[in-house]
C-alpha cells in the first residue's frame, strides 16, 4: 500500500490548535495522535493493514509512552512530538476502512 501519503502536521494550523495539542500531554511522551485513538472496529482494522515498519514504530511509541508513565517521567523537551510534525500515519487506513464498512452497510441495507 506504497500509494498512501500520511499527512503531516495539523490541516489548519493555529495557536488555539497548538496550545490544545500541547495541553493534551500525549506528545511529552512522544506518541502522535493516532497512537491515541480509541481502537474501535475501525481503527483496529486499519491498525491491522499498516505496513510492518508503521506498525513496529507505532508499537515503539506505545512502549516507550508507558515506560515512562509508569516511572513517572517524560522525554527531554527536545524530543517530543511537535504539533507541526506529527505525522497522520493512520489517517488513510482508517479512511478506507470506514469508507468500506459505509459502502458494506449501504449494499446490505440495499439487498
Amino acid at each position: 500500500m506504497s500509494s498512501y501519503i500520511a499527512r503531516k502536521g495539523p490541516l489548519v494550523f493555529s495557536s488555539l490548535g497548538k496550545w490544545a495539542y500541547n495541553l493534551s500531554g500525549f506528545n511529552q511522551y512522544g506518541l502522535h495522535r493516532d497512537d491515541c485513538l480509541h481502537e474501535n472496529e475501525d481503527v483496529k482494522e486499519a491498525i491491522r493493514r499498516l505496513p510492518r515498519k508503521l506498525y513496529d514504530e507505532r508499537n515503539y511509541r506505545i512502549m516507550r509512552a508507558l515506560h515512562l508513565s509508569m516511572t513517572k517521567t517524560i522525554l527531554p523537551k527536545e524530543q517530543w512530538t511537535k504539533y507541526e510534525e506529527d505525522v497522520k500515519y493512520l489517517e488513510p487506513y482508517l479512511n478506507e476502512v470506514i469508507q468500506e464498512r459505509e459502502e458494506r452497510e449501504d449494499w446490505n441495507k440495499n439487498h
